[in-house]
C-alpha cells in the first residue's frame, strides 16, 4: 500500500520523478528571475514597432516604416543587462539594427572580456550559472552580414536533464513572439544552422 502511495505521488508530482539538471535556484537566482519577469517582455519590445531600447516602449508612430522596427532581441538583452548593472554592447555605441550579431562578436573581444564577460562551455553550465544568479546569454551571429542574428537570456529553471537535452536551457526573449519563459532550442528555430552548433554562450557576474 505504501509503495502504491509513493508511486501515485511521483506520478502526480513530476518534479519528484526527475532531479533538476543544474542545481537549485539560489537567492541570487530568484532575484534575477524577479528582475527579468519585472521587465514585462511579453508586452514591451514588441516586433514591428520602433522602441526605446531601454524601456521597450514604442517611440515612433505605429505606422513608422524606417529601420529598427523588426524585432528587438538585442535591445531587450542590453536593457536587461543595464537593469542588473552589467554592460554589453548597446546604443549609442552600436545602433539597434543588426545589434545581436555585433554583440556576439563583442563578447569575445578584449573589450568584452575586460567588461567581465567570459565564454561558457555547455548548456548545463549555462543553466547552472543562471540558477546561481549570473547573467547568461546565448547568442548567434548571422553568417549573412545583412541579416540579423539572435540573442536570448537564460532564466533560472529547475528543468530536468532530459528536458535540457531535448530543448536546451530555459530563456527569456524578445523576438517575433516575445516570451518570458521559452526553450532555447525553439527560440533559434527561425535561424537555420544556429541551434545548437552555431550559438555561443557567455556569462557575467551580477554585482
Amino acid at each position: 500500500m505504501l509503495r502504491r502511495s509513493l508511486l501515485l505521488l511521483v506520478i502526480a508530482s513530476p518534479a519528484l520523478a526527475a532531479e533538476p539538471c543544474c542545481g537549485p535556484i539560489t537567492q541570487a537566482g530568484e532575484r534575477l528571475a524577479t528582475t527579468l519577469d519585472g521587465m514585462d517582455v511579453e508586452h514591451l519590445w514588441l516586433a514591428h514597432l520602433h522602441v526605446n531600447w531601454e524601456t521597450g516602449a514604442p517611440d515612433r508612430a505605429a505606422d513608422f516604416v524606417g529601420p529598427g522596427r523588426a524585432t528587438h532581441c538585442s535591445a531587450f538583452a542590453a536593457a536587461a543587462g543595464k537593469r542588473v548593472g552589467v554592460y554589453m554592447l548597446r546604443p549609442p555605441e552600436h545602433g539597434q539594427v543588426l545589434l545581436a550579431s555585433a554583440q556576439t562578436r563583442w563578447f569575445a573581444t578584449t573589450d568584452g572580456r575586460d567588461a567581465g564577460w567570459r565564454a561558457v562551455a555547455g548548456m548545463q553550465a549555462a543553466q547552472s550559472l543562471a540558477n546561481h544568479g549570473q547573467l547568461v546569454v546565448i547568442s548567434y551571429e548571422s553568417p549573412n552580414p545583412k541579416k540579423p542574428g539572435h540573442i536570448v537570456i537564460v532564466r533560472p529553471s529547475l528543468k530536468s536533464a532530459e528536458q535540457l537535452a531535448a530543448e536546451g536551457p530555459q530563456v527569456i526573449q524578445a523576438a517575433t513572439r516575445n516570451k518570458a519563459s521559452f526553450p532555447a532550442a525553439r527560440s533559434f528555430s527561425s535561424h537555420p544552422g544556429a541551434w545548437p552548433e552555431g550559438v555561443r554562450i557567455f556569462a557575467h557576474d551580477i554585482p
